[in-house]
């Protein structure tokens, strides 16, 4: 049973408006130039939740979610941030032991809200300037906004200083040739390195001009700028490889049924079935499910801000208790991806895109005619097209089902609850997709259970139109696995157990 003190109101209205701003896609109004100081008081306050989500935001959008990035890049960069939170306060426990460092134990004198913030506020500095070097300014008026230098370079783990930067090296070092190539040196590569480049030898059967393989998953052609046609690759394929946390072996022992309605050969009538479901799915998009498909889309915040802001209200975490569900829920995402990915590239099925535009063609049918066009009659096949944006990998099993479903698992182990509530209402026409027009009048979602988030958070995916109705059914169960995997290995750790 936890035991923590009820946060703040205040820190609850922090999270929320880091939540709203996020949601609809703009920066929270907090200023971190240099000149500019923020109120912030060490001693009661939260660092990550009043100062390093707000700062992030930005440089988050500009360099990651919109250059291009998945899930595998926006998982791998989050948890590298936010687990080394935990390492950087770890000394801080009686008992405690990081992740990716070990860094002794401080008295409990020390063991102040104060020191804690500092040490996450060196090590957030050290992470964010090794993942994104782009905003390095940012980041140094990040610490300069509440008085921390960022010149600072202690290593002397009895300082908070010297924890949070030390927490940082050992999480860099321990992930830096982990699998996934963000350096583009795998292979021997010394020049001109491409960052998370496949080095596994993935080829498509099929191409963005040629289906060969109805079953098999096609790269789409993609617009780029002033007529730029640009032929999907799968993203990331390496994620497969890549060194899992909470759990040791290949993702291979974690099986998953196999997609049978995938199979155009042996199963056309299922293939037809499913094909189908998606379409009546697009003909009937309510306002409602729009909102709901565009807010688990957004990986940083869908997933991310809601579920941090469900676990300050409903479990009334201080920082402390704050940082240990972080870096849980961080865990079982990373690893859930790893074993999806796994399952990506095994089954390399066939997503909803190419089985319509295979079975309708100039067939006319009744959908989602694009934005601002509502449900048509007269759109053909060939034009369909998904309301969310077409990923770059195989469709089975759902990335994005599988990532709440090990999120919700984990934060429902960690605070002893399946209870949340969530409300949020978004403005009418706040829709990215279909600004202006979508939702024609506010529209409110509403959580009061972190199974129905999770629940709430796979649909979406199918309503978006970029999965099949089987993979959010089977993908979501067999992901708590690796939630509880999370919560059992965190727990171990917290308990100094590093076997």
């Amino acid at each position: 049973m936890l035991r923590v003190r009820r946060p703040r109101r205040t820190l609850i209205a922090a999270a929320a408006a880091v939540l709203v701003a996020t949601t609809l896609g703009g920066p929270v109004a907090v200023s971190h130039a240099a000149s500019t100081t923020v109120a912030f008081n060490f001693d009661i306050g939260n660092a990550p939740v009043e100062i390093i989500f707000p700062a992030i935001q930005e440089p988050e959008r500009k360099y990651i979610s919109t250059t291009g990035s998945d899930a595998p890049q926006v998982i791998d960069y989050v948890m590298a941030l936010e687990v080394t939170w935990y390492d950087a306060i770890a000394a801080y426990h009686p008992t405690a032991v990081g992740v990716y460092s070990n860094l002794g134990r401080r008295p409990q004198s020390e063991a102040t809200n104060r020191n804690r913030n500092i040490a996450i506020m060196f090590s957030s500095y050290a992470i964010l300037m090794n993942r994104i070097p782009q905003a390095a300014a940012q980041w140094r008026a990040m610490m300069e906004s509440v008085g921390l230098d960022p010149a600072n370079a202690s290593e002397d783990r009895t300082t908070p200083e010297g924890l949070g930067t030390l927490a940082a090296k050992g999480m860099i070092a321990a992930r830096l040739y982990d699998g996934l190539n963000r350096t583009g040196t795998a292979g021997g590569y010394k020049y001109n390195l491409e960052p998370w480049r496949d080095y596994t030898g993935y080829k498509p059967v099929n191409t963005a001009y040629e289906l060969r393989d109805p079953s098999r998953w096609q790269p789409q052609l993609m617009p780029g700028t002033y007529g730029n046609f640009v032929q999907q690759a799968f993203q990331v394929p390496q994620m497969q490889y890549a060194k899992p946390i909470a759990f040791s072996g290949s993702p291979s022992q974690y099986t998953i049924a196999p997609p049978t309605r995938s199979d155009f050969q042996h199963n056309p009538r299922g293939y037809k079935q499913q094909a189908d479901e998606v379409i009546a799915a697009s003909a009937n998009l309510t306002d409602a499910q729009k909102v709901n498909a565009e807010t688990f889309n957004d990986k940083f915040f869908g997933i991310g801000a809601w579920g941090g802001y469900a676990a300050i209200g409903a479990g009334h975490l201080d920082l402390e208790h704050f940082v240990y569900y972080i870096a849980t829920v961080e865990v079982a995402t990373f690893d859930a991806t790893i074993a999806t990915w796994y399952w990506k590239r095994y089954y390399d099925t066939v997503r909803p895109s190419t089985a319509i535009k295979l079975l309708y063609g100039d067939k006319k049918i009744t959908a989602w005619g694009g934005p601002g066009k509502g449900t048509v009659s007269d759109i053909t096949g060939k034009e369909w097209r998904t309301y969310l944006n077409l990923p770059a990998h195989p469709e089975y099993p759902s990335g994005s089902t599988a990532l709440c479903g090990a999120y919700t698992q984990a934060a429902r182990l960690f605070l002893g609850s399946d209870q949340i509530d969530i409300s949020y209402t978004f403005p009418k026409g706040s829709s990215k997709i279909e600004p202006g027009v979508t939702p024609a009048v506010d529209t409110t979602l509403h959580w009061s259970t972190w199974t129905d988030f999770s629940a709430d958070c796979g649909i979406s995916r199918f309503e978006g139109g970029v999965h099949f109705k089987d993979a959010v059914i089977e993908t979501e169960p067999w992901s708590r696995k690796f939630g509880t995997f999370a919560y059992q290995f965190m727990q171990k750790r917290l308990a100094g157990q590093t076997s």
